[in-house]
C-alpha cells in the first residue's frame, strides 16, 4: 500500500486523489478518498504533465486488446433509432450513409480529427469521450464493427461500417 501511494504521488494529483481503473469500461478514473467522488476527468489543481507521464508508464496495453474510437450515425433501421442528440431518428440508411461519407472527408482532408467530430456529430454516448470506445478484445463488440477495427492499423481510420447499430467510422487508436 505504502509503494502504491508513493507512485500515486508522482501522478501529479492533488491532496486524497488517487487513479483508479474501472472494469466495467476499462478505462482510468479518479476517486477521491476521503470525500468519496469520482470522476473521468482529473481533479482542478492536476500537474497535466505528471498525470501524462504517471499514466504511461503505469497502464499497460492488456493482452490481445486495441484501442479504439468510432463516429456513430445511426438511422431509422438502426437497432436502437435514437440518441442523446436526436430521440427518434427518421433518416434513411442511405442518408445516414452520406452524413458519414461527408465527416470522412473533412477527417481525410485534415480539417478536423475523428475524435473531435465525434463530440458532436456522433449518435453514440462514447461522443462526449471523443469517440473513445476504450480498450475491447475479440467478441466484445458486433462483428462488422470488430473485423475493421482489429484491421486497422494504429492511427489509421475506416471507411463507413455497417452494423445493426447504425453506420461508423472507426480509429484504431492503439
Amino acid at each position: 500500500v505504502l509503494a502504491e501511494q508513493l507512485l500515486q504521488a508522482d501522478a501529479g494529483l492533488p491532496a486524497g486523489w488517487e487513479v483508479r481503473h474501472s472494469n466495467s469500461k476499462n478505462l482510468p478514473y479518479f476517486f477521491n478518498a476521503s470525500s468519496k467522488e469520482s470522476r473521468w476527468e482529473p481533479p482542478e489543481g492536476t500537474d497535466v504533465d505528471k498525470l501524462k507521464v504517471y499514466m504511461a508508464q503505469n497502464t499497460r496495453k492488456p493482452e490481445g486488446k486495441i484501442h479504439a474510437a468510432h463516429l456513430l450515425v445511426k438511422h431509422r433501421d438502426s437497432r436502437r433509432p435514437g440518441s442523446w442528440k436526436e430521440p427518434t431518428i427518421t433518416r434513411t440508411k442511405e442518408e445516414a450513409i452520406g452524413i458519414l461519407k461527408g465527416h470522412e472527408r473533412r477527417i481525410q482532408s485534415g480539417e478536423i480529427s475523428l475524435g473531435d467530430l465525434a463530440q458532436t456529430e456522433s449518435d453514440c454516448s462514447s461522443a462526449r469521450k471523443n469517440g473513445d470506445l476504450g480498450m475491447f478484445g475479440r467478441g466484445e463488440m458486433q462483428k462488422e464493427f470488430e473485423e475493421v477495427a482489429f484491421a486497422l492499423e494504429p492511427g489509421q481510420v475506416s471507411g463507413v461500417v455497417d452494423t445493426a447499430s447504425g453506420v461508423h467510422l472507426i480509429q484504431r487508436l492503439e
